[in-house]
């Protein structure tokens, strides 16, 4: 299984995922696919993103039965601790105005 959520992307790179992946929610897209054929989805992504972000997850035999990666500015960065993929948060900016 392969899942990829992007925000902020431009409308041409959404257009090229509807083309292998089914989108089941808005900027949310899931498929079947080999690691070749993931990969080279990702790079699609990857070189398309512009100012927006994506995540990428996919089933593979580890311990938490996932992976994933992102793209992009996002809050959620992935790390890595004793062997599992984690997330962290970055602080949330402050608007000093209020």
């Amino acid at each position: 299984m392969l899942v990829i959520v992007v925000e902020n992307v431009p409308p041409r790179l959404r257009g090229r995922l509807a083309v292998w992946l089914l989108e089941v929610h808005t900027g949310v897209y899931v498929g079947d696919f080999s690691v070749k054929v993931r990969d080279m989805i990702w790079d699609q992504v990857y070189e398309s993103v512009e100012d927006g972000n994506a995540v990428m997850a996919w089933s593979t035999n580890n311990e938490s039965g996932f992976d994933f990666a992102t793209v992009g500015p996002n809050r959620r960065i992935p790390i890595e601790c004793d062997g599992l993929k984690l997330v962290s948060f970055l602080a949330q900016a402050v608007d000093r105005d209020e």
